[in-house]
């Protein structure tokens, strides 16, 4: 095969990149599940948006669905990272399954706020995207009161039943910039609006795309390895693509393109919250294999964040160690 990285000498590796402490322990809650009561373990929905995650799970006995029709009464049921809302975690428990929460506790954390704040009497104006899964549980922690904006254009013509009590929750997983834009339009409209105490967008998102925003104008072009529904790797590469950094998101080694590389002379690579680093390891490989000669890792913020299991999946003497999985 050419060597089409002759120009590209160097691959530069954003810090922090892939998986952050909300993916950590999604996956580690299957493989506990699994390791405790054996396979198969129903998870509703994609337990991340990662397709080499999901596709290891499926081989080791997790069983991914969407309706909890298609799960057999007695069996173990997880929810996914994103979070689910009131009425399928209330069908879930009136079918008797046994039932593990893998949503992430920053995601749990604005359902709490939305709960709270929806006994004080107030409405909601919900930043996100459409049909997103977060979205959906978030939304679907209400009956009504919650309304969705994706753009400015949504702003201008949301309607809310008052503007008194009015607050913002977002998407854990947006681009912070696009957010600041939409949240300013909010409160040009809406003065009266509250905003979430702290930041919705999580620390790891927020993290990634500060990252990605010091790579790109060192690189010629940057690879964002992430699965094509993950909203936050999306979003990596719509940040180096408003640098004006030519940027490609790849599911895996296989998906580079001769092209991409041509006259270029580094790459830049990141990796989204829910995409493990063995896949960017094959990336790397790929890459030496096509000329690269240098690796080179940015300084960057180490995290540090770890969150606790739920209750019941400890394993006899491991003292809830965690399980080497997809490192």
């Amino acid at each position: 095969m050419a060597n089409f990285l002759e120009h590209s000498q160097e691959v530069l590796l954003a810090e922090p990149r892939g998986f952050c402490a909300g993916v950590d322990r999604a996956i580690e809650i299957v493989e506990r599940a699994l390791a405790k009561f054996g396979r198969p373990i129903y998870v509703r929905h994609e337990i991340v948006h990662n397709t080499y995650v999901v596709n290891d799970l499926k081989d080791k006995g997790a069983i991914f669905i969407e309706e909890l029709s298609d799960v057999p009464p007695g069996a173990t049921l997880v929810f996914s990272a994103h979070g689910v809302s009131r009425a399928v975690q209330e069908e879930a428990k009136a079918r008797g399954f046994t039932i593990f929460d893998a949503t992430c506790p920053l995601v749990t954390k604005v359902h709490v706020e939305v709960a709270k704040l929806h006994r004080e009497g107030f409405e909601f104006l919900m930043i996100g995207h459409k049909g997103h899964p977060e979205v959906e549980g978030t939304m679907g922690q209400l009956d009504s009161g919650i309304h969705l904006v994706e753009d400015l254009a949504d702003v201008a013509r949301v309607s809310p039943a008052q503007t008194d009590k009015l607050a913002v929750v977002t998407q854990t997983t947006l681009s912070v910039d696009d957010t600041v834009e939409i949240l300013a339009a909010v409160k040009a409209r809406f003065p009266k609006v509250r905003e979430p105490k702290q930041q919705d967008i999580c620390y790891a998102t927020q993290n990634r795309q500060d990252a990605v925003k010091l790579l790109s104008p060192q690189v010629d072009v940057v690879i964002v390895v992430g699965s094509p529904t993950s909203s936050n790797s999306n979003r990596l590469r719509e940040v180096a693509l408003k640098l004006g950094t030519p940027a490609h998101m790849v599911d895996s080694a296989e998906e580079l393109q001769a092209e991409w590389f041509e006259d270029r002379s580094r790459v830049g690579l990141t990796a989204g919250a829910s995409a493990p680093e063995i896949l960017v390891l094959q990336v790397i490989d790929r890459l030496k294999a096509l000329g690269a000669i240098s690796v080179r890792k940015m300084d960057g913020l180490v995290e540090t964040v770890k969150f606790p299991l739920p209750k019941g999946l400890k394993i006899e003497g491991d003292d809830n160690k965690p399980l080497d999985h997809l490192h």
